[in-house]
């Protein structure tokens, strides 16, 4: 099979590292049991492996009080809906961007239908900018202001601390949407002012899928989604009251935090290095793309802090037509479409046709961002072959 160039990191890392599939192979051939199901040593050595974890996620946000605020989740949109849930009751008020990913739109939306939720949007620029005069007077009797930290479609980052600042002096709230930003970036929890965090272990942090995770600051509600066997307190009948029980009903996915050990410690290793090379390779897939005649890059540079991602239009193609020739005749995989976030197409003008977004990672090479390169100009000199524009 031919070699095939991945640029899909923002969707999910791709291949492992040889530690994090080892790890998750050996617990699923010589273990296999759960945590807090069992006293026997199995279930003991998985449910002391989840602790570490907890701990190890609370260290790298640098999130201060009990490592059990962190709980677990089947991704990061299970996530943010339980933390949505945990802090909107009817009739609030909410604050949310232009850059929202569905998983915070819709069930938002949603409310603001059956809940008489009042919504209001907060207008982003391009490159991550916010009028922060905007922003006090959208905030005033909030409840709560929920933004991502990166945006997944153009990879730039958002005024968090300032933004989380007015909300603060509203009285309000704050939920980052971490998704694009935690492995990428620094993700400091208490520089940050933040009181709800919410992200996946299988992007950045390279760990496998089925693992989302949400901290919540101390004080803050936590109101379960999904109620059901949490292994202790089982006479009652309401949720456990604390944390993480309150809000991990059912089994854990194990091996989802077995890979994700593995893949923090690959992580604290390798981390400071990997990230300069990959956004070295965003720079050089940016500028080369944005020197292509007929291509129109739609993010702004790459930045170091924000996320490695270029995206890009070929007018008169529709996205999905560029990304199939992209794979089936150059072997380069990358995300087409309007990448579960609409309202940011909307911002673009790509709202008909979507955009074509190129993901760098962990494995990207100089030579994958050369054949990527030549890909895009080989399609762009063709034109509109074959009647792909978009009606």
């Amino acid at each position: 099979m031919r070699e095939v160039a991945y640029f899909d990191y923002a969707a999910s890392a791709g291949p492992r590292p040889p530690e994090v599939v080892d790890a998750v192979a050996a617990y699923l051939r010589d273990c296999g049991a759960v945590p807090g199901r069992g006293t026997h040593r199995w279930a003991i050595e998985v449910g002391r492996l989840v602790l570490r974890v907890r701990q190890r996620l609370a260290e790298l946000l640098r999130a201060p009080g009990d490592p059990g605020r962190i709980t677990f989740h089947a991704n990061a949109t299970a996530a943010l809906n339980v933390a949505l849930r945990s802090l909107v009751r009817p009739g609030d008020r909410v604050v949310r961007t232009d850059l929202d990913h569905n998983a915070v739109r819709r069930p938002l939306e949603r409310w603001a239908r059956h809940r008489r939720l009042e919504v209001r949007r907060l207008p982003v620029a391009r490159d991550g900018s916010v009028d922060l005069t905007a922003a006090e007077r959208l905030l005033a009797g909030a409840r709560l202001l929920v933004l991502p930290h990166v945006s997944n479609v153009l990879g730039v980052a958002l005024p968090v601390r300032a933004l989380a600042e007015r909300a603060r002096a509203a009285g309000a709230f704050v939920l980052l949407d971490a998704a694009q930003s935690v492995g990428h970036i620094d993700v400091d929890v208490t520089a940050l002012g933040v009181d709800a965090v919410a992200f996946s272990g299988h992007k950045g942090l390279l760990g496998p899928p089925g693992v989302g995770v949400l901290w919540l600051r101390e004080g803050v509600p936590a109101r379960p989604l999904v109620r059901g066997g949490t292994g202790a307190d089982s006479w009652r009948v309401a949720m456990p009251a604390c944390l993480p029980d309150r809000l991990e009903a059912g089994t854990l996915n194990a091996a989802g935090l077995v890979g994700l050990d593995a893949a923090l410690s690959w992580h604290a290793q390798h981390a400071p290095a990997t990230r300069a090379r990959v956004h070295a390779l965003a720079v050089q897939l940016f500028n080369a793309l944005e020197a292509l005649p007929g291509v129109h890059v739609l993010s702004p540079p790459p930045s170091v802090h924000g996320a490695p991602i270029v995206t890009i239009a070929l007018p008169g193609r529709s996205s999905e037509s560029v990304a199939r020739a992209l794979d089936r005749e150059f072997g380069v995989l990358v995300r087409a479409g309007l990448h579960c976030a609409p309202e940011t197409h909307a911002l673009l003008g790509t709202l008909r046709t979507g955009a074509v977004r190129f993901s760098l990672g962990w494995r990207t090479t100089p030579l994958e961002v050369t054949r990527a390169v030549a890909a895009v100009a080989a399609i762009a000199m063709r034109g509109n072959e074959g009647g792909e524009e978009d009606a």
